[in-house]
C-alpha cells in the first residue's frame, strides 16, 4: 500500500495501480523502453492492472514478464468498462494513468488520476478531469516512488 497525505486536501491510501496501456505506457504497442524497471518498483507499492483495448494486439506479449494484471476490453464502450473496472477494485484506493478518449471515467473517478502526454497525445477533456498531468509515464510511476512530489503537487 502507498499511503501519501496531501497538506489541505486527504490522505491517499492506494492499493491499486491501474492504467491504459497504447499511448500511455506504449507506442505503437510496443512497451516504453524504460518503463519495466519502473512497473516492477512499482508494483513493489501498489497491484498492478493494465486495462487495453489492445489496439496493436501486442499487450500480451510486451507485458507478459511483468507483475502485472492484464486485462483487455471489447470495443464498445471502453470508457465506461474502465471506470468499472477501478469501481470494483474500489476507487477511492486506486490511482488511474492514462491519455485517451476512453480513460477519461477512469482517471475522473480514481482516487488519483494521472494524466500522460506521449507520443499519441492527449484528450483535452480526459486532461482536465485528472488531479495530475505529467510529461509521461516515467513521471508518473515516478510520482508514486517519490510521493513528496504528489504532496508538493497537490497541497494546498
Amino acid at each position: 500500500m502507498l499511503e501519501v497525505e496531501i497538506p489541505g486536501h486527504r490522505k491517499l491510501r492506494l492499493t491499486h495501480l491501474v492504467s491504459d496501456y497504447n499511448g500511455t505506457l506504449a507506442c505503437d504497442g510496443q512497451l516504453i523502453p524504460g518503463l519495466a524497471h519502473l512497473i516492477r518498483q512499482v508494483s513493489r507499492l501498489v497491484e498492478i492492472h493494465i486495462v487495453t483495448a489492445d489496439t496493436f494486439g501486442l499487450a500480451k506479449q510486451s507485458l507478459h514478464a511483468l507483475p502485472v494484471e492484464l486485462a483487455i476490453l471489447p470495443p464498445a464502450d471502453q470508457d465506461r468498462q474502465k471506470a468499472a473496472y477501478i469501481r470494483r477494485l474500489g476507487a477511492s484506493r486506486t490511482v488511474a494513468i492514462g491519455n485517451g478518449r476512453n480513460d477519461l471515467y477512469m482517471l475522473k473517478d480514481a482516487a488519483l488520476g494521472i494524466c500522460v502526454m506521449g507520443d499519441e497525445g492527449v484528450y483535452a477533456h480526459t486532461m482536465r478531469a485528472a488531479d495530475v498531468v505529467c510529461r509521461c509515464a516515467h513521471d508518473a510511476l515516478r510520482l508514486l516512488l517519490n510521493p513528496k512530489r504528489l504532496v508538493a503537487t497537490l497541497r494546498k
